[in-house]
């Protein structure tokens, strides 16, 4: 009977080393698995929600009050905000050449005594395009942020009483030392818009089995355009903010072709089910 009872108090006494074992602060720590500290490490889902919202082409308001500068560089042009469907040209100048002795630089002020209405036009290729209606130099461009393009025109302007002709075709735009204060920031907005186009690249051809080839002929254009378009801007090789704002262009016009394509999958998926019933 002794021995049964000194057996009970040896188990009651390992057992209470035990539970006294695991009471203590680092014994969890020291003697659990491997496995069970590192299983919490393996949740990866806030990686893909940051990805999806990085594919997002930034917001930059429009360069009203601002000065900018054709490739950086050369004449004015200042936008103010006019109504819905407007903008007001309060300074533009363009600096030529001219035209008796095409050696010798002229320099054209446009905007007289009241600012030049420029009107929306629509958005041709996913930007808010306006228009100004001016003597011998009629004016087109999209507002695409803190810039502005103007497509290619095939001649350039002649003011014929100055003697002197020019053209406004190219990347309106900051003056480089501008551009050093936010170059960070431009190269983090060109990723986000190439981010962009690649997505809305990939739902295109997603739609349409015919879809590739026709839209790798137009990043081959646009790439081409592009490369004509941004080759002399100030300091493009070490900022490229001509680049970055052609792509934030290209990923609206991309980003809005998705939309009017509608969802990729719903009509295929109502087709199957239809198929399968008796």
């Amino acid at each position: 009977m002794k021995k049964m009872i000194l057996l009970a108090a040896v188990v009651c006494l390992g057992s209470g080393a035990a539970l006294a074992q695991l009471a203590l602060p680092g014994a969890s720590l020291n003697e659990s698995p491997a496995g069970d500290a590192a299983a919490p490490a393996k949740v990866a889902k806030p990686k893909h929600h940051f990805h999806r919202l990085a594919a997002k082409p930034a917001t930059i308001e429009p360069a009203f009050g601002r000065l900018l500068r054709l490739n950086g560089r050369t004449g004015d042009l200042m936008f103010e905000r006019g109504d819905a469907r407007s903008v007001r040209i309060v300074r533009y100048t363009l600096l030529g050449e001219v035209v008796s002795k095409p050696s010798q630089q002229c320099r054209i002020d446009i905007v007289a005594d009241k600012p030049i209405e420029a009107t929306l036009q629509g958005e041709p290729e996913g930007l808010p395009r306006y228009a100004a209606d001016i003597a011998a130099c009629p004016l087109t461009f999209d507002l695409v942020g803190d810039g502005a393009i103007v497509p290619a025109q095939p001649n350039a302007c002649v003011f014929a009483a100055a003697d002197c002709q020019a053209n406004p075709s190219g990347v309106w735009g900051p003056e480089l030392s501008e551009l050093e204060k936010d170059a960070r920031s431009i190269s983090q907005q060109r990723a986000a818009a190439d981010r962009a186009i690649q997505d809305s690249l990939r739902a295109l051809a997603g739609r349409d089995k015919d879809a590739p080839a026709k839209l790798s002929r137009e990043s081959s254009d646009f790439a081409a355009r592009r490369d004509d378009l941004c080759q002399n801007y100030a300091g493009e090789t070490r900022i490229g903010f001509c680049a970055s704002r052609m792509a934030l262009a290209r990923a609206e016009q991309l980003a809005k072709s998705v939309a009017a394509a509608g969802p990729p999958s719903e009509a295929k998926g109502r087709k199957r089910h239809k198929k399968k019933e008796p």
